[in-house]
């Protein structure tokens, strides 16, 4: 039978394909029209996520100290590169959340599995443009499509038909996606797994499954303890799979943002650490929005990684300007 080997979780933010520069001052324009939001849930300004910067910010703005910042994230994804090409997977299952690159809010599933043969990501000549007032930013998120044309990656499907089948009898009601529109490509989530991860990683041809679950968009965000009876329902999914097959699963996207939110993070990284799903059950979701919300993805895989051990994770709190806005950026690896 297949076994989970192996679980992952990494940060997919715009700050990873950015270059140092725009960290030291690009950030300070573009955060500007952020949302952003109190640990109540409820919409707050710029100006007032700045009133309420952490003491020290000054400290944590220096050249110095993001240089420093952004040397170890680029090394903690190095690592976790180097970690998934180690565990031999056959297939890897990416619990990754669509902004709207794929669903629209006329139909926003809560839960979703792709079972194409493959997934398309655009090349950057055909892909949509991004429009934001900051020509850095755009083109640091044209760095999620592909440098030399449409690229099509393959799915497992006879796993991905398994998954859907086995969340069905555990009562998930999931969707299930066969494929794309021609002028649709995998959303962000997926590519950054693809291109930082698995292209040029000796394996570029490792069939994925992406497991779709919306985690910005209201009103039907699963809970957090949902998301960790998905987990679950996962890990059992994945080992009554039929034949001999090493099975990885990887949470893209997160942690706090975009505010750092370091009382958020650090708390939810030790509960990993502990296996301590009922805290990870316990978070509230008003504290899940924006960027927030993709702790989520991570409390899926936390559920599914139950068997396994965390024994790597770096977490860098990537402060980016005087009102403490940034991400919490981690890489994680159970083994």
């Amino acid at each position: 039978m297949a076994r989970l080997a192996a679980a992952f979780g990494s940060s997919h933010s715009v700050m990873l394909a950015a270059e140092l520069r725009d960290w030291l001052t690009g950030f300070r324009q573009s955060d500007l029209r952020m949302k952003y939001f109190d640990p109540e849930g409820r919409p707050r300004s710029y100006e007032e996520v700045l009133a309420q910067a952490p003491s020290n910010i000054g400290a944590l703005l220096t050249e110095e100290a993001i240089t420093g910042r952004f040397k170890d994230v680029h090394e903690g994804i190095r690592r976790l590169k180097a970690e998934i090409a180690s565990a031999k997977l056959d297939a890897l299952v990416v619990v990754g959340d669509d902004q709207h690159e794929l669903f629209q809010d006329q139909h926003m599933p809560s839960i979703g599995v792709y079972y194409g043969e493959s997934i398309r990501n655009a090349g950057r000549s055909n892909a949509r443009k991004f429009m934001w007032p900051e020509e850095w930013y755009n083109r640091a998120q044209m760095r999620r499509y592909e440098d030399d044309g449409d690229a099509h990656y393959p799915c497992h499907r006879p796993l991905a038909l398994h998954l859907i089948e086995s969340l069905i009898d555990q009562e998930f009601d999931v969707s299930a996606v066969n494929g794309l529109a021609a002028d649709q490509s995998e959303g962000h989530a997926y590519s950054f797994v693809h291109r930082w991860y698995l292209k040029g990683n000796g394996a570029p041809a490792l069939p994925v499954v992406p497991v779709f679950l919306n985690t910005y968009n209201p009103p039907n965000a699963p809970l957090p303890k949902r998301c960790v009876n998905l987990g679950r329902a996962l890990k059992k999914a994945i080992e009554s799979y039929p034949g001999e097959a090493r099975v990885g699963i990887i949470a893209s996207g997160g942690l706090s943002h975009f505010v750092v939110e370091e009382d958020l993070d650090r708390p939810i990284i030790e509960a990993l650490r502990r296996k301590d799903t009922a805290f990870l059950a316990s978070l509230d979701p008003r504290r899940l929005k924006a960027g927030n919300s993709e702790i989520r993805n991570w409390i899926v895989v936390a559920g599914a990684a139950v068997g396994l051990d965390l024994n790597w994770i770096s977490y860098t709190p990537s402060y980016r300007t005087p009102a403490g806005t940034g991400i919490g950026l981690a890489f994680a690896a159970w083994r």
